[in-house]
């Protein structure tokens, strides 16, 4: 399920195709399908369905089945050699020659790492396969500054940096990518591929970014008011598949990495050294028969040859564990990782959705606060206004006398306390001109505090209420996009889970045939060459008292 099985993360039960398509970059209409199949997480408002595409990203994960790949039949591009240059450098360094067709290209290590660095980021919702490991310290310790010319690990560089090229290659989506064109052109600078778009245009945090497309450079400024969650934050409503992905993938990851990696290297280790027994004890044999001769000294020299047949078929065994078994594994365990950051991405994602959706209930219930407070000093204002009105209508006859002055005054006694307004407590100007001189930073500051305090509250607020529906229509769009980034993840990252389950069943059926053939070859070859010694054996003459010998022991035995 989601990429890995739940009772075996290793089942060769392949998923059930489905309808063909193709898809490009940023169609998404396509790339709804697994998605719309199931309901949107809880509290995630149902999206409009898109319309149904004519081809279908699914489709070809489904139709195009991964060939082998850690074998050269049938590869599309091949690394041909690794040459040691110093073009454009002060040291040394090893570049790999690979050919596509007619095309040649050399790129160094590193812009394998860009290369596929770029991809990621362009393509944060799909499985990018890995590259080979760098030199671990114990590596560079043990053979110094020989690590980076080493055969061995150059060979394997070779294989490793194959097999991520033409997964690639045979991506449906990653296929298409031009930056991946111009990786393989050969007349291409690949400074230039960098510092050019796509590349160039790729943001500082592909979370404010859409999830079809981060270099888009007419999104919506709404992506900058989603929030920036961290890979641990929990969700309200997580998504069932997506959480059993990550155990199964943490499952896997235990399986792959832990104890199938450690009995993979000892098994290695104990077929070199058993070839190594081999190497020793058919050079003694050789040696042993120059003291012997006749048919002895020829059984035993063909015996020696037979040890030494054991020899480069067992280290031929053993060569082929490491490059067959023992390497795939191990980009297994990469892609494990991959998975887990893929996932991540996803849920950070998700995290997105639900900090916007909370952001905005609190915003909307601001604006209902302050929308309150505002009718709340309108009804105020309009009281105040009646109070005032009353009062200079029973100052008016004040002139007349003071009976009716006596009349005011009973007048004004019932009039409302709320009506009389007190000074604003501001700075006095008068006081302001008699300050000390040595006084001018406190008074500065007192003057900033009094000048804040003489804000009309009546315009924060309103200011206040302005701004705050401004963030809400903000917010609004933040969360519509981050609802169709979410879904669009969702559905992508389950495709191509999918896709990974079909390459993972063919690619373990391919390991384990690859690892029954070297045995049965190991087999063959020792079985031939032991039954070539045994005819030289079998030539050796009795001993003569041998058969005076046999009658005396049946004598005895009467």
């Amino acid at each position: 399920m989601d990429g890995f099985d739940e009772e075996n993360p290793f089942d060769t039960e392949p998923r059930a195709p489905s309808p063909s398509s193709s898809v490009s970059k940023v169609d998404t209409s396509a790339l709804a399908t697994p998605f719309e199949s199931s309901s949107p997480p809880e509290g995630m408002p149902s999206l409009p369905q898109s319309p149904p595409a004519q081809a279908s990203f699914k489709s070809d994960y489904c139709c195009a089945r991964d060939r082998v790949l850690h074998s050269d039949d049938g590869v599309e591009i091949l690394i041909a050699d690794a040459l040691k240059t110093s073009v454009n450098a002060t040291s040394p360094y090893i570049t790999y020659a690979i050919q596509t067709g007619n095309a040649t290209a050399h790129h160094r290590y590193s812009e394998f790492e860009s290369l596929r660095t770029c991809l990621s980021k362009l393509y944060p919702t799909l499985i990018i396969p890995p590259i080979p490991s760098k030199n671990t310290i114990g590596d560079y310790a043990v053979k110094q500054s020989r690590a980076k010319e080493d055969a061995a690990l150059i060979a394997r560089r070779k294989r490793m940096l194959q097999t991520f090229l033409n997964r690639l290659a045979r991506h449906p989506i990653l296929s298409n990518e031009h930056v991946f064109h111009r990786f393989l052109d050969g007349e291409v600078s690949w400074t230039e591929v960098l510092n050019s778009p796509p590349i160039s245009l790729l943001p500082k945090n592909i979370l404010k970014a859409p999830a079809h497309n981060p270099t888009d450079q007419n999104a919506s400024p709404a992506y900058n008011a989603l929030p920036n969650p961290s890979a641990a934050h929990p969700l309200r409503n997580p998504d069932q598949r997506f959480h059993d992905s990550e155990v199964f993938t943490n499952k896997f990851a235990q399986h792959v990495a832990g104890p199938m990696e450690k009995v993979t290297r000892r098994t290695i280790k104990r077929w070199s050294d058993n070839a190594q027994d081999y190497a020793e004890l058919g050079a003694a044999l050789n040696g042993f028969s120059l003291n012997e001769t006749g048919e002895l000294a020829t059984a035993i020299e063909k015996t020696g040859q037979a040890i030494d047949a054991t020899y480069l078929s067992t280290n031929k065994l053993a060569q082929d564990l490491e490059q067959e078994w023992a390497e795939p594994l191990n980009e297994y365990a990469q892609f494990a990782a991959i998975i887990k950051k893929l996932l991540a991405y996803r849920h950070q994602k998700h995290v997105q959705y639900e900090m916007t959706q909370d952001a905005l209930e609190s915003r909307r219930e601001s604006i209902e606060e302050l929308e309150k407070s505002e009718r709340e000093a309108r009804r105020l204002e309009e009281a105040l206004g009646r109070g005032r009105g009353a009062s200079i209508s029973a100052e008016a006859p004040a002139a007349t006398g003071e009976a009716e002055a006596e009349g005011t005054s009973s007048s004004s006694d019932q009039t409302p306390s709320s009506s009389y307004l007190p000074p604003h407590p501001g700075p006095n100007p008068a006081r302001r001109k008699t300050r000390t001189p040595g006084m001018g930073l406190i008074n500065a500051i007192s003057y900033t505090l009094h000048g804040m305090m003489d804000v009309d509250p009546e315009t924060a607020r309103r200011n206040n209420i302005s701004k705050t529906r401004e963030n809400i229509s903000q917010l609004e769009d933040a969360l519509h996009l981050s609802a169709q980034d979410l879904k669009y993840a969702s559905s992508t990252i389950q495709a191509d889970l999918d896709r990974f389950q079909r390459q993972k069943v063919a690619d373990l059926r391919e390991m384990t045939i690859a690892m029954a053939k070297s045995h049965r070859d190991w087999c063959k070859k020792n079985l031939e060459a032991w039954e070539e010694a045994k005819k030289d054996i079998d030539a050796i003459p009795e001993h003569p008292n041998s058969a005076n010998l046999e009658r005396q022991g049946v004598v005895n035995g009467h």
